[in-house]
């Protein structure tokens, strides 16, 4: 589905991901080498067996998959993106790629170990609807691995972010301050690991775990 037939909100942050595109690459590694630090590595040890990545970009944590991963299923909304991560298939795992709304997985039910999430829940319009439908594709014990950005831990400087934050959203779609804690607990994830790391503690390490046995 092309930009112009993505609904809304949607078809714009397709938009700003088609146009940052050719930059990304370099924009995303300066901010991890003077800011975020190398979260990517720790989210991706974390994946075992079937791995959904939602909000795959440009495919940089690709090369980083090792042998307990069986395969990648990676899914972004932006086709210029998805073009860089085709440049970037590791040899030593089969990666799908898949166009679309990660709002909306079309996977099965239950046919996923592991959700890898780095850096995407702050560019996602309905984040809670992220989170379930990542609920939905992973199968009873399966874990969802977040590394994002969010507020920083000193008040004076999230305090900055947040005013910043509009002209963020309109140029590149970037919530500067969400923490993904809330919409996974929302959607049912029990919260087993969480840390704070990169400059400022601006990056939230989460591992969430859909229990074996949901109660109603």
């Amino acid at each position: 589905m092309s930009a112009d037939a993505m609904p809304g909100e949607l078809g714009r942050v397709e938009r700003v991901f088609d146009r940052l595109a050719a930059g990304y690459d370099r924009q995303i590694g300066w901010s991890e080498r003077a800011l975020l630090g190398n979260a990517r590595r720790w989210a991706v040890d974390q994946a075992r067996g079937v791995v959904v990545e939602i909000g795959v970009g440009s495919g940089l944590n690709l090369p980083l998959y090792g042998p307990a991963v069986e395969r990648v299923v990676g899914v972004d909304l932006s086709e210029r993106m998805l073009d860089l991560a085709r440049m970037r298939l590791p040899a030593a795992v089969p990666v799908e790629l898949i166009h679309g709304d990660v709002q909306r997985l079309d996977l099965p039910d239950a046919s996923a170990d592991t959700v890898v999430s780095t850096y995407t829940f702050c560019t996602i319009p309905d984040p809670l609807a992220a989170a379930r439908a990542a609920w939905r594709v992973l199968r009873p014990g399966g874990v969802f691995v977040a590394v994002e950005h969010g507020p920083a831990r000193a008040r004076a400087v999230a305090r900055v972010m947040r005013w910043v934050e509009p002209l963020a959203v309109r140029m590149a779609a970037d919530y500067l301050t969400r923490e993904p804690i809330g919409y996974l607990t929302d959607a049912g994830y029990t919260i087993e690991y969480f840390d704070r790391t990169g400059r400022g503690g601006v990056v939230f390490r989460v591992l969430g775990r859909k229990p074996i046995e949901v109660v109603r």
